[in-house]
């Protein structure tokens, strides 16, 4: 066992872990206050800070396993972990004034504000506990503790739609979190042959030494309900209902972090799954079945994007088809496919983060979220207006944002090892680019129909996000390619 002294590397982690949770017990004191949007902020920044600091760790080539095994970070999850940490930065200082507009129109009180903001920091906390954990169990523990955090930020507004919404994401989401549980307990049962009964049975580093080991009739089980119970929360189809509920009826900062975080971290738990149902299997089923969940959510999604009429409901169905197309990646598996999937997890969460920033801000000046009555946003707002222009060509996959790139690259991947995917593939992307494109052009440069807000809309996270994902799209730094190489290898397939 490793001693439980605070070192070098626990440190960072400590503290990466701390901020969050410390955060949310002051702002459940504060966050009603004028001074809980900037507490709010100050300890988002304060964790990525963190975050950073345990990222420059693992860079040095070596991975972090401490405080007696039940924390362990390497190449794949400190990647997520900074990603997580960074949206949930920039989605806090865009939360700071969309929230103060929803307070001044009465849609905010005082107990609501100090909920939002201590969920708000609970929510993180737990996804971060869920990228870092070795422990499974913990892991299925800390993606409940969060749904239950989201299930609260969902029904803030407590209107009957949003109450209608948190109820079925609750119901729904509780369904495929007893999934994960029962596979979980399946792969207690058999490690429990190997490494013996108690916690190292559930530690992924001792699941991964003897994975080739493990009986494989029940890793085959165990898979299909891990898949299904985390896949519900990554929003695959059949299991995708509750997201487009939640994030049209919740307040436009959560859409952000369940659409470019909560999917990411749930499909962080299939793909730590799925590397020791391939070990035990051998056989290619986890990634076939992975293969046929992504292409059916990219599928469905895009033939439902052109019914929508809620903007973020029509960006949600865009979430289920980018994470489909995600999950249809790393169910191909190999270097190319799996660096692909990364680089798409990593620029549909900036893209789409800042879609939603500025869609609230684009839903406030118009007072709705119907889009054939928001018109002519670059008109009396330039910058929400071309923010959601761009935006909406980023995620469309247009050269040369980073989505072009890691489209490409998936694509080009079907193609040498499932050819009669790829046109089925071309298919949904080229009817999701005319759906979207088609309902977001009017709204930027029609007759405007839009006013003024009384606080300037946060849009530095905007085009930070959108700047990045651009800049990615351009040139790839060589050691952000070597550690997307080495995060791809681990995942294996």
């Amino acid at each position: 066992m490793l001693p439980l002294t605070l070192g070098a590397s626990e440190l960072p982690l400590t503290l990466l872990l701390a901020c969050p949770i410390l955060g949310a017990a002051l702002l459940a004191l504060l966050g009603h206050t004028r001074i809980g949007a900037e507490v709010n902020v100050l300890v988002s920044a304060a964790t990525t800070a963190c975050a950073l600091w345990l990222t420059a760790e693992v860079a040095r080539g070596t991975t972090i396993l401490v405080y007696h095994e039940l924390f362990f970070i390497d190449s794949l999850n400190v990647l997520l972990v900074t990603l997580t940490a960074f949206v949930g930065f920039t989605t806090s200082i865009f939360s700071r004034p969309y929230m103060r507009i929803e307070r001044d129109q009465g849609r905010m009180t005082a107990p609501r504000m100090r909920l939002y903001h201590a969920m708000y920091q609970l929510f993180l906390a737990m996804m971060l506990c869920a990228l870092t954990t070795n422990n499974l169990g913990v892991l299925w523990v800390a993606m409940e503790a969060a749904t239950l955090c989201t299930v609260l930020l969902v029904s803030v507004y407590r209107t009957p739609a949003a109450l209608e919404a948190a109820w079925k994401y609750f119901i729904l989401c509780g369904v495929g979190i007893a999934q994960a549980l029962f596979g979980t307990l399946l792969l207690y049962l058999a490690a429990d042959r190997l490494i013996g009964g108690g916690e190292g049975a559930l530690l992924w580093t001792h699941l991964e030494a003897v994975k080739t080991q493990l009986e494989p009739t029940i890793l085959s089980l165990a898979f299909v309900f891990l898949l299904l119970g985390y896949g519900t929360k990554t929003g695959l189809v059949p299991v995708h209902h509750w997201l487009p509920d939640a994030h049209a009826e919740g307040p436009t900062p959560i859409s952000a972090v369940l659409s470019g975080l909560l999917l990411n971290v749930a499909l962080y738990a299939i793909l730590r799954c799925k590397v020791l149902a391939d070990g035990a299997l051998g056989n290619g089923l986890p990634g076939r079945a992975m293969v046929v969940f992504g292409l059916m959510s990219v599928l469905l999604a895009a033939f439902l994007l052109h019914r929508q009429r809620d903007i973020k409901r029509m960006f949600a169905y865009s979430s289920i088809e980018h994470m489909g197309l995600i999950t249809f990646a790393f169910g191909l598996g190999g270097p190319i496919a799996n660096f692909g999937g990364l680089l798409h997890m990593t620029m549909h969460s900036l893209t789409k983060s800042a879609i939603f920033f500025a869609v609230g801000h684009a839903a406030q000046k118009a007072g709705t979220q119907v889009m054939d009555e928001i018109r002519g946003l670059v008109q009396i707002s330039p910058t929400v207006g071309w923010g959601l222009m761009l935006g909406t060509l980023a995620i469309l996959g247009m050269p040369p944002f980073g989505i072009f790139a890691s489209e490409f690259l998936i694509l080009t991947s079907a193609m040498r090892q499932l050819p009669w995917a790829a046109p089925l593939l071309l298919l949904a992307l080229a009817v999701a680019f005319g759906a979207v494109l088609a309902r977001v052009q009017p709204m930027v440069f029609g007759e405007t129909n839009v006013k003024r807000l009384p606080h300037p809309p946060a849009l530095i996270p905007v085009f930070t996000h959108l700047g990045l994902g651009l800049a990615l799209g351009l040139f790839i730094p060589p050691f952000l390619v070597n550690w997307y190489s080495r995060a791809a290898n681990l995942i294996g397939g």
